[in-house]
């Protein structure tokens, strides 16, 4: 049985992962007949925000692990143990938590540094050949591990597409249910949120992500 690495970046879609991918994500990597095994960088978030309201609880501070740990019913492990070995592919959801804690494309753009721990196991998967899918905004990430000339879609916003074309990546616009793949890099990516309207046309591309990672063995 095939075994699915995905990092997670929280909990929650304005500072974490966007808890509908996620759900999506490991839903779809057991239908298809896979296993997965959630990991986390074990790091603080760059913000906590007050879903309710949309506003930065000033006074507040989460742990990445700890709140990815509600998404996976406490079965997370660290980053830093994710060993490419065990694993024949890897998967990131999105949320503002891929741009924000694990990266900080949110803030930064092109100009973004990487968490270490979530680029070397991002690297080593990409350096092994082994398949890998980024879904929502996480294809930002995407492009600086694989760097120069990458095909990936974060869907067709302007400004995130140039910021990934930036980063040396390659983007190409996709419609919600599509995804975009780069033969070579045994690279998908799907839209997801940032352009579902509801929970359906997020499913439509992840459920087409998540098969085509796996087919890619």
């Amino acid at each position: 049985m095939k075994k699915v690495a995905v990092i997670l970046s929280g909990s929650g879609v304005f500072d974490g992962t966007e808890l509908h991918e996620a759900v999506i994500t490991l839903l779809a990597i057991r239908s298809n007949g896979a296993e997965y095994q959630c990991f986390a960088p074990d790091v603080m978030q760059m913000h906590v925000v007050n879903h309710l309201t949309g506003e930065v609880a000033e006074n507040e501070q989460r742990n990445v692990l700890v709140e990815s740990a509600r998404i996976a019913r406490g079965e997370i492990k660290p980053v830093t143990e994710c060993q490419p070995d065990n694993f024949d592919a890897i998967i990131l959801p999105g949320g503002f938590g891929a741009a924000k804690n694990l990266c900080t494309f949110a803030v930064d753009g092109a100009g973004c540094s990487v968490n270490e721990d979530v680029l070397t196991v991002c690297r080593a998967f990409a350096e092994a050949g082994k398949p890998a899918g980024y879904a929502c905004i996480a294809p930002a990430l995407a492009a600086a591990v694989y760097g120069s000339q990458r095909k990936v879609t974060i869907g067709n916003d302007e400004g995130a597409a140039a910021g990934i074309n930036a980063l040396g990546a390659v983007h190409v616009d996709c419609a919600v249910d599509e995804i975009v793949i780069d033969t070579d890099a045994k690279l998908a990516t799907t839209p997801a949120y940032m352009l579902a309207g509801d929970i359906l046309e997020a499913k439509a591309g992840i459920d087409k992500m998540v098969e085509t990672v796996l087919a890619m063995n």
